[in-house]
């Protein structure tokens, strides 16, 4: 008995010190996450800018991209889909001064498979989305236009349902 005491006595040690380095661990580096994780968000918004904008202000769910006489030149909104094949798929999306031309893309989180899945960022699939309607989209496998990624259909599909719910968050579309 007193041999069991003594094991769980060590583990109880261990365990506490345990989470204590992992609870120290994350404080420090909570914060610097974050502030990457802002940036990463900040270079993706200026990425899918259509060109001509000189300032983006942030407007709740959305940026408004503006040109250097104060007019609207475009707009980008996150827009998310968990039903990529890997999980959840979150994109930053450039739109036109329309609020429904698609102007470009970024991901910013995916999980997808390596070599499939992942090529939702080449130029060859992303470049099919621009200067078409963010909301009506579909791959050609569900009677659309945009050519599904081989062997990656349902993460081409999870881009297009995320290219929409960025859509929903402009203005135009309310």
């Amino acid at each position: 008995m007193k041999k069991i005491l003594g094991l769980v006595a060590s583990l109880t040690v261990i365990s506490g010190v345990c989470a204590a380095v992992l609870a120290y661990v994350n404080s420090v580096t909570a914060e610097p996450i974050k502030a990457t994780a802002a940036a990463n968000e900040q270079k993706a918004v200026k990425a899918v800018m259509p060109a001509g904008v000189a300032s983006v202000e942030a407007s709740g769910e959305f940026f408004i991209g503006k040109s250097a006489d104060g007019k609207i030149a475009g707009y980008a909104a996150k827009g998310a889909d968990a039903g990529g094949y890997g999980g959840d798929i979150v994109l930053m999306v450039g739109f036109l001064p329309d609020g429904k031309t698609v102007e470009a893309y970024k991901a910013l989180v995916a999980t997808e498979t390596p070599g499939l899945g992942m090529k939702l960022s080449t130029p060859e699939f992303a470049g099919q989305f621009n200067g078409k309607n963010g909301s009506s989209l579909s791959v050609k496998k569900d009677g659309g236009e945009i050519e599904a990624i081989t062997s990656a259909t349902i993460t081409s599909r999870a881009v297009c349902r995320a290219i929409a719910d960025a859509q929903k968050k402009l203005p135009a579309a309310k």
